[in-house]
């Protein structure tokens, strides 16, 4: 099969397409050939190895695998034989390390669910790690809850788009930060206020939210307090990127350690994708409460150019790669 691989950090330059080895069927196991794939900012550090603590995980001189990606959506090619769920032909999607290649093989009770029908490939492959990460960071981090007042920093992003959705969908208020470009999109997407950060700080409007998802960063604990309500929670999903050491972690920390004993709560966040969230997702899909927006669409061939628009920072909502 095809497969862009890499061997050492840097940028998108490292990246070979290679003909490499199928991944082994395993007797649990579904082989999914790829159709589309996504770039999320967490393949970036992957390939760049930074921040230098992303390494701790990846491989301290040198990365441990050899195949990035985490999005998929395909069609399932064959099924090991303990397999009840899937079989060949069914088209799926999910999240599994390795998926900037022509096949993935997850195990059956990972992260793949069944694609609905009138979803397509792209659609699909767009959504886990960004949409997972915004339903998490929502439910499980900020506890949403019907009539709640939200914010969302960074509402124009991978994140931050399924974030303005999924938050409507618990019947909040949702109020969206981007720039002036994108004010259109995010409103599409109901969003019932959007502030034109370019034109107007929302720190200086004098609004109180009971929950905020951060996905830009680059505010103070001191700015964010103003515009925190009483028990609000303060999701920080993103922060500034110029720490090559920590990231945006060293700021996180000491956001934390500002807020002890203040009113609101900082929650730092990093996702885990699970199959049960995937489903949710899958749910919110078929319904047509949440839809991905697409901003570039490449070929596999492309993907380092990918990529590098990513890590740019040009890139508005998600950036999918045609596979096969």
């Amino acid at each position: 099969m095809k497969a862009f691989v890499y061997h050492e950090y840097g940028q998108p330059d490292v990246l070979e397409l290679r003909d490499v080895d199928r991944p082994e069927l395993t007797e649990d196991g579904v082989l999914v050939r790829v159709r589309v794939t996504s770039v999320n900012l967490v393949d970036w550090h992957m390939l760049t190895g930074i921040p230098y603590m992303a390494r701790m995980q990846a491989g301290l001189r040198r990365p441990k695998e050899e195949i990035l990606g985490v999005d998929y959506a395909g069609t399932v090619e064959a099924v090991g034989s303990k397999v009840t769920t899937f079989h060949p032909g069914d088209e799926v999607f999910g999240a599994r390390n390795g998926a900037f290649a022509e096949y993935v093989c997850v195990r059956e009770e990972r992260a793949i669910v069944p694609k609905p029908a009138h979803v397509s490939f792209e659609d699909a492959a767009a959504a886990p790690v960004a949409a997972v990460s915004a339903l998490q960071g929502l439910r499980d981090k900020g506890r949403i809850q019907a009539g709640q007042s939200v914010l969302v920093n960074g509402a124009s992003g991978g994140v931050g788009t399924y974030a303005v959705q999924i938050a409507k969908s618990f019947d909040t208020e949702v109020t969206a930060v981007c720039s002036t470009h994108n004010v259109e999109t995010v409103r599409s997407l109901g969003a019932d206020e959007v502030v034109d950060y370019t034109r107007e700080d929302f720190i200086q409007r004098g609004g109180r939210y009971d929950l905020v998802l951060d996905v830009a960063g680059g505010r103070s604990w001191r700015e964010w307090k103003r515009v925190l309500a009483d028990d609000a929670r303060l999701v920080v999903a993103g922060g500034p990127k110029k720490n090559r050491l920590y990231g945006p972690m060293g700021q996180l920390v000491k956001m934390k350690l500002a807020s002890t004993g203040e009113n609101g709560t900082v929650v730092p966040f990093l996702a885990k994708i699970t199959r049960a969230d995937v489903e949710t997702l899958s749910e919110l899909l078929e319904s047509g409460q949440v839809r991905s927006v697409i901003d570039r669409r490449y070929e596999l061939e492309e993907l380092p150019e990918a990529l590098r628009y990513l890590g740019q920072g040009h890139a508005r909502a998600k950036v999918v790669v045609a596979v096969s």
